[in-house]
């Protein structure tokens, strides 16, 4: 009995051990750090990671950062993602972060991510290899908005999705409901394959690798548990496979030899400053990149002009204008594209108000003093860029959508504006998500009410 007793009493000892050592690593920081910004830690080990991601209206803040702003200030501590943590709502801080990757700051996202996304990521990879994963793709859109198939591509495919719903509007009597933003995410999908790897929509291959890329979206906003069955693992899986697809294709094109499909994989083929893996890893980011962004910036302007009749109509009336002086089965160009101006207003205010990527995950790599403000060394810091967007001192009635506001402001990203992040960072593609999106809206209001 008393040996039994003696284990019982040991085991409790290690079990205080264990939770003494958990919430002293846990509120540490906080005394070693006083001169840290206001906040709070939360529960030892969850923090107040489950508050913060707490689903809300993109265009709102949530409870958990008007919470905070409102006691702390728009710069405050906090611990998310098992680590002590500055959140920063504050314009300029943000754009200090942003402007001091790699001197102050580091790319950061929870090493989970890494598990679905790859070691050789172009968003998780850091100093000199990211420069060049980065050149290499801002190379990439380049030429793909220099060559003249871009634009037509594009607009075939909008034109097949849009032409697709002809005939489904009623079925025996009853209306058919389509769901928008699965034809934006065939869209979005369709045209970045055929740029990237020169599929059709119509490729069985293409379908296949959709398939797989939507279990690896799910998979990739979901709880990091790696048990067979969950989104996460099915993640994991999804991208081997895709990785495995991918490889197939490459394989194929250089078997064949030359190839003048003109698509990325052509000229990552011919790169040999990337390895087979990193090139693998290139094309999922490539993908990832020109889906999700651009299919949630599609379902956001339908959204948001579904709500305001005053501003569909100023939108078809300028469709309306281009469309009238182009032949019957002309294409657009990209003069057209230009004279899109109250589309592109439109487009940005979408952005503002739908924040498609509200924060991004940094890292401190030696403490840094900002104004009244020290970041300590190793702390995480996130920058909300939704915060600024919303910021009513910013943007004068910030919870309404109003695209008239961009009339005369700049169309690109500012301290106030960074829908696509911003520094080094900044994405390479966010153009060519303008163009997809007001290509797709221009046969979307020439057609459908």
């Amino acid at each position: 009995m008393m040996v039994g007793g003696e284990l019982v009493l040991a085991a409790l000892v290690i079990l205080l051990a264990l939770l003494l050592t958990l919430v002293l690593s846990h509120f540490l920081p906080l005394l070693l750090n006083p001169k840290a910004p206001n906040g709070s830690f939360g529960w030892p080990l969850l923090g107040e990671t489950l508050r913060f991601l707490r689903p809300h209206a993109s265009n709102t803040l949530g409870s958990f950062l008007e919470d905070h702003c409102s006691r702390y200030g728009r710069v405050f501590k906090s611990h998310l993602f098992c680590t002590p943590t500055i959140v920063s709502c504050d314009q300029e801080l943000n754009h200090f972060i942003l402007q001091n990757e790699e001197r102050l700051f580091q790319c950061s996202y929870p090493r989970p991510i890494h598990g679905i996304l790859g070691k050789s990521s172009m968003l998780v990879v850091l100093g000199e290899d990211h420069k060049r994963l980065r050149n290499l793709a801002l190379a990439l859109v380049t030429s793909t908005k220099l060559k003249p198939s871009y634009l037509g591509d594009i607009e075939k495919i909008a034109l097949h999705i849009v032409g697709s719903w002809h005939g489904k509007s009623k079925d025996k009597g009853r209306v058919n409901v389509i769901a928008f933003c699965e034809e934006a995410r065939k869209f979005a999908f369709s045209v970045i394959v055929k740029q990237v790897l020169g599929l059709s929509p119509e490729e069985p291959v293409t379908a296949m690798i959709l398939e797989d890329f939507l279990a690896f979206m799910k998979g990739l906003i979901s709880f990091p548990l790696y048990i067979p069955g969950t989104p996460y693992a099915k993640a994991v899986q999804a991208r081997e496979r895709i990785s495995s697809t991918v490889k197939g294709i490459i394989e194929e094109r250089r078997n064949a030899g030359s190839s003048n499909k003109g698509d990325f994989l052509d000229v990552l083929l011919s790169s040999n400053e990337l390895s087979d893996e990193e090139k693998v890893s290139f094309v999922l980011d490539s993908l990832l990149g020109g889906y999700e962004t651009t299919s949630l910036l599609i379902s956001m302007v339908v959204y948001f002009l579904g709500q305001s009749v005053q501003d569909l109509e100023l939108v078809k009336r300028e469709h309306e204008g281009i469309r009238s002086k182009k032949e019957k089965d002309e294409f657009l160009s990209s003069e057209d594209y230009k004279k899109m101006e109250y589309t592109q207003h439109v487009i940005n205010e979408a952005l503002r108000c739908g924040n498609i990527v509200k924060f991004v995950h940094r890292k401190a790599l030696k403490d840094v003093r900002y104004k009244e403000y020290l970041i300590p060394s190793g702390w995480k810091v996130l920058p909300v860029f939704s915060a600024v967007h919303l910021n009513p001192l910013l943007h004068g009635n910030a919870q309404q959508f109003q695209p008239c506001r961009w009339e005369g402001a700049s169309q690109g990203t500012s301290k106030k504006f960074t829908p696509f992040g911003g520094g080094p960072r900044l994405c390479p593609g966010s153009e060519l998500a303008k163009v997809e999106a007001a290509f797709f809206l221009h046969h979307l209001v020439l057609n459908y009410r």
